[in-house]
């Protein structure tokens, strides 16, 4: 397709769908990097102006990576829902965002995006988050629920969940059960308790997976951890009988990223058949955790679609979500600011990238969390990552990653502390997953109301763990 529009006294063309999805994105250093950004403010509306027009059905016969090169791309257009797409069929990408507004204030909001998720391919919603404002975004990710289970219920009205993530530089056991015991009283972890290993030696990895079930047996938390390596290793451990709750896997949005995770679309089934295989969920069967991040495939070289032009880290982003629909996961997060300002450059184009991935994901139906962060090269601080935290609080995000002290020093960036998950929480009225809530009002750490206790470690019922860690 080659669309045009006159802004200003100015015609601007734009040769393909490609072309005119990466114009059309908000400013972001990442696409500048890749040569397919708007060249001014100018182009990049009347960029917009034209995606407005675009008929939704487009998407379906002009893919913006090949259908015959690529399985991401084969897998989002062979498991499109005729049924689902109907409803919203007739509708152009200006007509959607209208549509959408429309539908989220309605009683019947949920279910109506319930029911059209699957009829949406990436790349819609994609395209027409980049003609939304903020607001727009907040308000329809905040209508578009997704819940999903394991030993605990994630995704539900009126609740925001965290990954307590007890990384650890050299993996030293010790120092891991430290940082899980100060999250677990501080009421975090009951998305997961997940652990970036420093190394990929299996038996290290083994050696976390124990641990955390120990620990979880020991206290009879209702909780599902992961350390996150490998899809194959954790294939391996399984086989071995490794106590394995979450399959996890970074992921993208084309299969050349993908390869450049040493992962496809089989192996990632595998995973998914392996970890079902164990029983090991109470209230749920989701077992598998998906990482992405804007600027993944741009770093793997992995960026360039139909006619060799490079598409928006945006756009390859959302198509990631599209894949993990497949796999039905627990969690999926993007950790937004973590690759660097090469690719987000600072607080404002993070905060938006932020919104941007967690609508995309909620409209495809995917359990959307969020790893607010950013590097310490990057032009953002912390008033930024407040600033996100509390916009993704409001627009329903079922979880955000926490580490002690906002500081992981074995990744080398910076998170949200613990103790941001609770003054969000405060502010907004929220409270931590129904299952685990009931474990932390039991063991004397939460109020009836979910409100953490100032607890003396000494008087915890926790407190073995602390002999353990130090």
């Amino acid at each position: 397709m080659i669309a045009r529009q006159a802004v200003n006294g100015h015609t601007y063309e734009f040769g393909s769908l490609v072309d005119l999805l990466a114009k059309a994105t908000p400013k972001r250093s990442g696409d500048e990097l890749a040569g397919c950004a708007a060249a001014s403010e100018a182009e990049r509306a009347a960029a917009q102006w034209a995606l407005s027009d675009v008929e939704l059905s487009t998407f379906l016969t002009e893919p913006v990576i090949p259908y015959e090169t690529d399985e991401v791309t084969r897998l989002i257009l062979d498991s499109h829902s005729k049924e689902a797409f109907a409803p919203i069929a007739h509708l152009s990408v200006g007509g959607l965002r209208d549509w959408l507004l429309e539908v989220v204030s309605r009683p019947d909001a949920t279910a109506t995006l319930e029911g059209v998720a699957k009829g949406l391919t990436p790349e819609m919603v994609a395209a027409v988050s980049k003609i939304m404002r903020n607001s727009d975004l907040i308000a329809v990710a905040r209508a578009a629920r997704v819940v999903t289970g394991f030993r605990t219920t994630l995704g539900l009205a009126g609740r925001l969940a965290t990954r307590l993530q007890p990384n650890h530089p050299t993996d030293d056991l010790r120092g891991v059960a430290a940082s899980i015991l100060d999250g677990l009283l501080l009421g975090q972890g009951d998305a997961v308790v997940g652990i970036n290993p420093a190394g990929d030696s299996p038996q290290v990895t083994a050696d976390l997976v124990g641990m955390l079930d120990e620990v979880r047996r020991s206290y009879d938390i209702p909780m599902q951890s992961c350390v996150l390596a490998h899809v194959t290793t954790t294939i391996g451990l399984i086989e071995a009988g490794a106590p394995v709750d979450l399959v996890f896997q970074s992921i993208g949005g084309s299969e050349g990223t993908n390869s450049s995770f040493g992962v496809n679309i089989a192996m990632l089934r595998e995973g998914l058949e392996a970890g079902r295989s164990l029983h090991r969920g109470t209230v749920g069967d989701n077992v598998m955790y998906f990482e992405t991040g804007q600027g993944s495939s741009l770093s793997a070289g992995a960026h360039l679609g139909t006619g060799g032009r490079p598409v928006d880290q945006q756009t390859l982003e959302a198509r990631a979500y599209g894949l993990a629909r497949e796999f039905e996961p627990l969690l999926l997060n993007t950790v937004v600011g973590f690759i660097g300002p090469e690719y987000l450059y600072d607080g404002k184009q993070i905060i938006r990238a932020g919104l941007e991935d967690h609508f995309c994901g909620k409209l495809l139906g995917v359990p959307m969390g969020v790893d607010v962060c950013y590097t310490n090269h990057a032009e953002a601080d912390f008033d930024d990552m407040d600033t996100l935290l509390t916009l993704l609080a409001v627009a329903g995000a079922n979880f955000v990653i926490t580490v002690p002290g906002a500081d992981d020093i074995m990744l080398g960036y910076q998170s949200l502390a613990y103790h941001d998950a609770l003054v969000v929480r405060h502010a907004l009225g929220l409270r931590p997953a129904p299952e685990f809530e009931r474990w932390l009002q039991a063991q004397g750490i939460a109020e009836p109301d979910g409100t953490v206790r100032g607890l003396e470690l000494g008087g915890s019922p926790l407190r073995a763990l602390a002999a353990v860690a130090s």
